[in-house]
C-alpha cells in the first residue's frame, strides 16, 4: 500500500523516528500516528486506488533528489528543507507558525474540502485572474452542496443579525476614498456591503480619471470576512455561482488592481483578506492579523482568495494558510509578502466622515 490512514495504522512495531523542526527551530520526533502518513519514495506512484488517507507527508530530509513527488489527489505536505530540489512539487512545506499536527487535524476534519483546495490551487497557476475567479467560484459552489459544509451549517449557533453594512464613498479629485462602516459587526461583509463594494470598484475601473482608490475601515477590525449569518441562505449552489459572477467585488477590482491602496488593522479574515490581497499596495498596522478559516466550514476561500493570496505569497504558503486556518501576524505577513509594509496610522473617524487620513 502506498500509504496508510491513521484509522488503519499498524498496531505492531514502531517506525524509526523522523526528526523535524519545531516552532523554535529545534528538533523533535514525529509521532507514530503521523509516521503512518509518510510517503515511501521507493514506492512513490500516483495510484489513487491505494489511497486511504486524507493527506500524505513527505520527509524532505530523506527524499531522493532524483525521485519525483507524485501529484496525488489529496494534500501532499513536505517537512524539512524548502530548498530541496523537489520541494516545489509539494502542495506546502511546513513552517512556523503552522505545525504538522495542526495541518493534519484540520485536514482530517474536512478532507474533501482540503483535497479540493490543493487541486484548485495547482490548477490556477498561470491562469488569468478573471478565469481563475470563475474556477474558484465553481469549486466553492460544489463545496456549498457538500456534506462537510452541511455539517458545519447544522452545528453553527444561532446569532442575532447585526444591522446591514454601509460603505462610505467620497471622491477627492482623482482619488476615490472607500470606508467599510460596520464596526458593530467587525466589518463583516454582508450582501449590502458586497454589492456596494462591487459598485464602487466598478466605478473605479470604468472611470479612467480615478487614479487611486484608498480602502480602509472603521473600528478595531478591518474585516472578519463574509457575514456568517448569510451562509446557507442560498440553497442552490449553481445560482450562488451565477450571482458571484455578477457581484463579486474582486471581479470589478482586478482590471485596475494596481490603483488600489488598502490599509488594514486588527482582524483581516476570509473575504476581507481575499479582497485586500488583490490591491496594488497593501499596508497593515502592527496589530493586524490574517486568517483564512474556510476549511473548517467545509469550504475554500470564495471571494477571490484562491487567486489573490497565492499571487502574493505563492501557492505553498497560501495552502498552508488555507489548510491550517492558522492566524499569521503582521510580521510574518510582511516576511511572506502578503503585505507590503507595516505602518500605524490614526483610525478613521467613527462617524465615517473623516476620510482625509485614509
Amino acid at each position: 500500500m502506498l500509504l496508510r490512514s491513521t484509522q488503519h495504522k499498524q498496531r505492531e512495531g514502531r517506525c524509526d523516528e523522523i526528526a523535524t523542526s519545531d516552532d523554535r527551530g529545534g528538533s523533535r520526533s514525529l509521532s507514530t500516528d503521523l509516521e503512518q502518513l509518510l510517503l515511501d519514495p521507493s514506492r512513490a506512484r500516483a495510484d489513487a486506488a491505494d489511497l486511504e488517507c486524507p493527506l500524505t507527508l513527505v520527509d524532505l530530509t530523506t527524499w531522493p533528489a532524483d525521485v519525483p513527488i507524485p501529484l496525488l489527489p489529496l494534500p501532499v505536505i513536505g517537512m524539512g528543507d524548502r530548498q530541496h530540489p523537489r520541494a516545489a512539487e509539494l502542495d506546502a512545506v511546513v513552517e512556523p507558525p503552522v505545525t504538522i499536527e495542526v495541518l493534519v487535524r484540520q485536514i482530517e476534519r474536512a478532507p474533501r474540502a482540503a483535497a479540493a483546495t490543493v487541486q484548485l490551487l495547482r490548477s490556477l497557476e498561470g491562469v488569468t485572474c478573471q478565469h481563475a475567479l470563475t474556477f474558484e467560484s465553481a469549486c466553492y459552489a460544489m463545496l456549498q452542496g457538500s456534506a462537510e459544509h452541511a455539517a458545519w451549517l447544522a452545528g453553527r449557533p444561532v446569532s442575532t443579525p447585526a444591522p446591514p453594512g454601509k460603505l462610505v464613498v467620497t471622491r477627492d479629485d482623482a482619488v476615490l476614498h472607500i470606508v467599510l462602516d460596520r464596526p458593530q459587526a467587525r466589518n463583516a461583509i454582508d450582501r449590502s456591503l458586497r454589492d456596494a463594494l462591487c459598485e464602487a470598484f466598478t466605478v473605479a475601473t470604468i472611470d479612467t480619471e480615478v487614479k487611486r482608490v484608498q480602502l480602509t475601515s472603521i473600528g478595531s477590525a478591518f474585516s472578519v470576512g463574509g457575514d456568517l449569518d448569510e451562509f446557507g441562505t442560498m440553497r442552490d449552489p449553481v445560482t450562488a455561482h451565477l450571482i458571484r459572477a455578477r457581484t463579486l467585488p474582486a471581479r470589478a477590482m482586478v482590471p485596475r488592481a494596481e490603483i488600489f491602496s488598502i490599509y488594514v488593522q486588527g482582524a483581516c479574515v476570509g473575504a476581507g483578506l481575499e479582497i485586500a490581497a488583490f490591491a496594488g499596495t497593501l499596508k497593515a498596522a502592527s496589530d493586524a492579523w490574517f486568517q483564512l478559516p474556510e476549511l473548517s466550514m467545509g469550504l475554500i476561500p470564495g471571494a477571490g482568495g484562491c487567486v489573490s493570496v497565492p499571487r502574493r505569497i505563492g501557492r505553498q504558503r497560501a495552502a498552508l494558510m488555507m489548510l491550517s486556518g492558522k492566524r499569521i501576524n503582521a510580521a510574518t505577513a510582511l516576511r511572506w509578502g502578503l503585505i507590503d509594509a507595516i505602518e500605524n496610522l490614526p483610525p478613521v473617524d467613527e462617524g465615517g466622515a473623516d476620510v482625509s487620513r485614509v
